[in-house]
């Protein structure tokens, strides 16, 4: 089995500003593996780990640790075999999903069907970064229209502190004011101190929003139990959640835990994810970096597992290289192409 890359850059729609910083684009790597005339496809969104902020950096872990006779091992085997090397896990994302592809081309079924799921999901989020509450009251009511979307996700974290956070999160609500079928989450990023996610969480119950995600920094767990303590609103965990190992060390103070293939290095150990989070009773929800559809598409086939879906970063993208599962009613589908059913229609923007 023959591995090979390409490079292309994402342009956002509209930049994102977390509590952490902004972003306009991405270079993303995109991985094939080729055999008995298939290729699969997987792609590394760069971020989550120091080890891989590059594509470049993606590019050459892959190539030292990828062997042609990897082919004829089980994708689980090479899974624990790039986690044993240290291979970062966004770089392993592309690796595994491009696995999962080709199996799936192989066998002739959409990635949903190997997994034994159906198509029938939760709608997605959209996400809305930070902004001054003037460019908010412009740029939800697009984001709404563009997408038909239920559910807005708000980052909050603001640098400039608890009151720019509730001076935009009131912005938003003006500007959906008329729209009764629309429900608001929040995704603070760690960007609150446990006083300030202690306050944060009851003004915004008293303000209707369904869950919080990601409150305090990652690091700062120890503050987890007097946050979970007679909390208003449901919390979730995102960058203290890693891998399924990490799950039991929470489970007792949080409500549900948010998985992403460039996190935990894509679709396999996203399935261990599902799997530990259900057997300690708490809640799952999938998220995403700066992906294509393709990246979108793969975990679109795991998408009926899930509790909760944020699968919205390509509709921020003005020249997605990438066709595949598609917006349907608010819902993320996918379609009925075999492996994770994503192609690409559009390399104009290859570096």
């Amino acid at each position: 089995m023959e591995i090979q890359f390409r490079t292309l850059h994402l342009n956002k729609r509209y930049p994102l500003r977390i509590s952490r910083g902004t972003s306009t684009g991405s270079d993303n790597l995109y991985v094939g593996l080729s055999k008995d005339g298939i290729t699969g496809w997987g792609e590394m969104s760069p971020g989550i780990s120091e080890k891989a902020s590059t594509p470049q950096i993606g590019e050459d872990a892959l190539k030292e640790f990828w062997q042609p006779a990897y082919g004829e091992l089980s994708i689980h085997e090479v899974w624990n075999k790039a986690r044993q090397a240290d291979v970062a896990p966004c770089a392993l994302a592309a690796l595994d999903v491009a696995l999962w592809d080709w199996f799936g081309k192989k066998c002739g079924q959409p990635l949903y069907r190997i997994f034994g799921l159906s198509k029938k999901m939760v709608p997605t989020s959209v996400t809305i970064g930070i902004n001054p509450p003037e460019i908010i009251k412009e740029r939800v009511p697009d984001i709404l229209d563009r997408t038909g979307s239920r559910f807005l996700k708000i980052k909050l974290g603001s640098p400039e502190g608890i009151e720019a956070d509730q001076a935009m999160f009131e912005a938003v609500r003006e500007s959906v004011s008329e729209r009764k079928d629309l429900a608001l989450r929040i995704d603070a990023n760690g960007g609150w101190t446990p006083d300030e996610a202690i306050n944060m969480m009851q003004w915004l119950a008293d303000r209707g929003v369904e869950y919080v995600e990601q409150p305090l920094k990652e690091g700062e767990e120890k503050y987890l139990p007097r946050l979970f303590e007679n909390r208003p609103l449901p919390i979730y965990l995102d960058e203290s959640c890693r891998f399924s190992e990490n799950i039991p060390h929470w489970v007792e103070h949080v409500d549900g835990v948010n998985l992403k293939l460039m996190k935990c290095g894509g679709l396999t150990e996203a399935l261990r994810i599902v799997a530990t989070a259900r057997a300690h009773k708490v809640k799952v929800m999938i998220g995403c970096m700066s992906e294509s559809t393709l990246s979108i598409s793969a975990g679109a086939a795991i998408g009926s597992l899930l509790d909760a879906i944020d699968l919205d970063s390509q509709l921020n993208i003005t020249n997605d290289p990438c066709s595949g599962a598609t917006l349907i009613d608010g819902a993320v589908i996918p379609n009925e192409q075999p492996g994770h059913g994503a192609t690409f229609t559009n390399l104009q923007q290859e570096n």
